[in-house]
């Protein structure tokens, strides 16, 4: 896996560019935009979504995708939630050439309803080709060489283990899990209680209110994520807890940012706008609402960030309705206790 592929040239796809050149890779990101693709090959560096970071020379961009994929060997997709179908549409017979495919997409298309796992299993035919990386992982930071710890998730464990190889660094530790749909259900849910997040940090409802609404938003996120096919321990490590912690707390978190923008009084328009980048939660809240709904899962946080976002609802009314809910357990012994009992894990 010499001749490595990234659909995508954000700030996330070009970090793990980073990563995947300085170990001496020949990686090759397509970009839409001429400006991105000139910068990174003639000054290796991109300025549009990670200024001030220089890429290994073994990093180059292109504009052709049809071009470049050729002797690809792996492809790791990079790209916003509505654009896969597109991309597969326009380029899946090329792309099916491709012999691995990672997505480090953290979101679910919010017209289909389909995760990125789900929509490249259809037209790969072979779900053993394809995983999932996850876990607390700021690009900006990734880019800088700062220590960090992710997840790659797949059915195949030796294939599986190839990917974890392929992207473990000296400041990047890697593990693998075999639950893909867990851990990109986790990525993507965690988006909407960091949304929630951010809201609670622009009101100034302080750290209390903060710590326990990343711990009853982890709570909905298992209540959906299981249902959907995740594993339970899942939610409990990098993919889950890990990533929801670091988007509900840390600034560089998009979907924080959008939610705080939220908190203190802008509307979505301008903290979209402000934010020149894709922020996933805001579309995938609307697919998190509607499955739960069809699914009959209580997500009373989710279904507040939904109000505010889409029915202009005041934050201060979604944070009363949270408040005066009814008293009850704080765990359902369906949900929690009864798988709880018989998890092993392996530190």
């Amino acid at each position: 896996m010499e001749r490595v592929l990234i659909i995508g040239g954000g700030s996330w796809g070009t970090a793990i560019a980073k990563v995947l050149g300085e170990k001496g890779l020949d990686v090759c990101v397509w970009v839409r935009r001429s400006a991105v693709c000139e910068a990174i090959n003639k000054e290796k560096e991109n300025p549009f979504y990670l200024p001030g970071i220089k890429l290994p020379e073994k990093v180059k961009a292109g504009l052709d995708l049809k071009e470049i994929v050729k002797d690809r060997e792996v492809a790791f997709w990079m790209i916003p939630s509505y654009a896969v179908k597109d991309v597969v549409k326009n380029y899946g017979e090329v792309l099916k050439e491709v012999k691995l495919h990672i997505s480090g997409i953290k979101g679910i298309d919010f017209e289909s309803g389909k995760s990125p796992f789900l929509t490249l299993k259809e037209f790969l035919k072979d779900s053993k080709r394809i995983f999932v990386l996850g876990g607390p992982s700021f690009a900006k930071e990734i880019a800088e060489g700062l220590p960090a710890a992710v997840v790659v998730a797949g059915e195949d464990e030796e294939l599986t283990s190839s990917v974890q190889k392929l992207l473990a660094h000296s400041y990047l530790r890697v593990y693998r899990s075999d639950d893909p749909i867990g851990v990109e259900i986790a990525g993507a849910l965690k988006n909407v209680i960091a949304i929630a997040s951010g809201i609670c940090d622009g009101l100034g409802l302080g750290l209390n209110a903060r710590a326990a609404l990343i711990t009853r938003g982890l709570i909905e996120i298992i209540r959906l994520g299981t249902r959907l096919g995740g594993k339970l321990h899942t939610f409990y490590g990098l993919a889950g807890l890990g990533d929801l912690v670091l988007t509900c707390t840390g600034a560089l978190s998009r979907n924080y940012q959008v939610g705080y923008r939220l908190g203190r009084g802008e509307t979505l328009e301008h903290a979209i706008e402000a934010l020149h980048q894709v922020a996933e939660g805001v579309k995938t809240c609307k697919v998190v609402v509607e499955l739960a709904k069809n699914y009959g899962v209580e997500m009373p946080i989710c279904e507040e960030v939904y109000r505010v976002l889409y029915e202009k609802e005041s934050p201060i009314k979604g944070l009363k309705r949270l408040l005066s809910r009814e008293l009850k357990r704080e765990f359902e012994e369906t949900l929690l206790t009864k798988h709880l009992n018989g998890i092993k894990i392996d530190l």
